[in-house]
C-alpha cells in the first residue's frame, strides 16, 4: 500500500503508541485524525504534527460508545473525503485475578479494549473498502497470546482483538477485498497504561476491586514499562506492516515464543504452561 496522500484514523492518539503511530504516518505523508477521550493532550498532540506542515484534526472520542466511533467517522470523511487506514488503539488496563474483578471492572475493561475495535471496524470498514484500499490495524498485546495470571478482563479482551483481527484478515482474503488487516502485539513499552483508571467515571472507579495480587502485579509491571521500549519505535512498525500487508507486529519477537511454548505443551501433555 502507497501511504503518501492517503487518510489515517488512530485511537488512542494523544499519548504513547498512539501519537508514535500518528507522528509516522504524517511523516510519511499520510493526512492524520487522532482519537482520544483526553482532550487536552489530544489537541496537544495534533498541533504538534500540525507545526510540521501535515494536515491533522483531533476529534475527542469515547471509543467504548458507538455514537463516538460513528461521529468520528464522519469527521474523517468530512475533512478528507475518505478513510484509508484505521489503528484501533485506544485501551486501558487494571490488574485482577479472575475471582477477584468485580463486574464493573469486567465491563469498563471489554468496552474499551474489545468493543472499542469492534466499533471501529463495524463503522470503518466499509469506509475504507470504500475507498479502494486501506488496512485495518488493531493493538492486542502480548497478553493476547498468552494469559498470564492477573490480568483477567485485560487477556480476555486482548485474546478477542488477535481473534477478530484474524477472522477478519481471512474474512477479506475470501472475497478478495482491497482492504487488509493486521494485529499489533506489543511487549512492554514505556506508556501511561498502568494510569488508566485517569480517565475512568469516579463512581464506576468506585467498584475496582484491589487485590495484594494485583497489587503486587502492578507495581511490578510499573516499572517493567518504565524501562520498556520508546513508543516512538512501535509507530514505524505498523506503518511497514500496512505498507508490507503484514499481518502480526510484534515488538518484542522473542516474548512471542511463549505462545509457542504453550502450544507445545498442549499438544505433548495437555498442560497449562506458567
Amino acid at each position: 500500500m502507497d501511504v503518501e496522500g492517503k487518510v489515517a484514523v488512530v485511537t488512542g492518539a494523544a499519548s504513547g503508541m498512539g501519537r508514535a503511530m500518528a507522528v509516522t504516518f504524517a511523516a510519511a505523508g499520510m493526512n492524520v485524525v487522532l482519537a482520544d477521550i483526553e482532550e487536552t493532550p489530544l489537541s496537544d498532540a495534533a498541533a504538534d504534527i500540525s507545526a510540521t506542515g501535515a494536515e491533522a484534526i483531533a476529534v475527542r472520542t469515547d471509543v467504548s460508545k458507538l455514537a463516538d466511533i460513528e461521529a468520528l467517522a464522519e469527521a474523517a470523511v468530512e475533512q478528507f473525503g475518505a478513510v484509508h487506514l484505521l489503528c484501533n488503539n485506544a485501551g486501558i488496563g487494571i490488574p485482577g485475578p479472575v475471582g477477584d474483578m468485580s463486574l464493573e471492572d469486567w465491563r469498563w475493561t471489554l468496552d474499551i479494549d474489545l468493543w472499542g475495535p469492534i466499533y471501529g471496524t463495524h463503522v470503518f470498514l466499509p469506509i475504507i473498502e470504500a475507498a479502494g484500499e486501506g488496512h485495518i490495524n488493531s493493538t492486542a498485546s502480548v497478553a493476547g497470546l498468552y494469559a498470564g495470571a492477573s490480568l483477567g478482563a485485560y487477556n480476555v479482551a486482548k485474546h478477542g482483538v488477535v481473534a477478530l483481527m484474524a477472522t477478519l484478515e481471512r474474512d477479506l482474503r475470501l472475497r478478495n477485498s482491497p482492504v487488509h488487516a493486521s494485529v499489533l502485539c506489543p511487549g512492554p513499552i514505556n506508556t501511561n497504561i498502568v494510569y488508566s483508571q485517569r480517565n475512568r467515571d469516579p463512581e464506576d472507579a468506585s467498584h475496582h476491586v484491589r487485590t495484594e495480587q494485583g497489587d503486587k502485579f502492578w507495581d511490578m509491571l510499573r516499572g517493567f514499562l518504565a524501562e520498556g521500549m520508546d513508543p516512538s519505535e512501535v509507530g514505524p512498525m505498523v506503518l511497514d506492516a500496512v505498507r508490507t500487508d503484514r499481518f502480526w507486529v510484534l515488538t518484542h519477537p522473542d516474548m512471542g515464543k511463549i505462545a509457542r511454548y504453550q502450544v507445545e505443551a498442549m499438544l505433548d501433555d495437555g498442560h497449562l504452561t506458567r
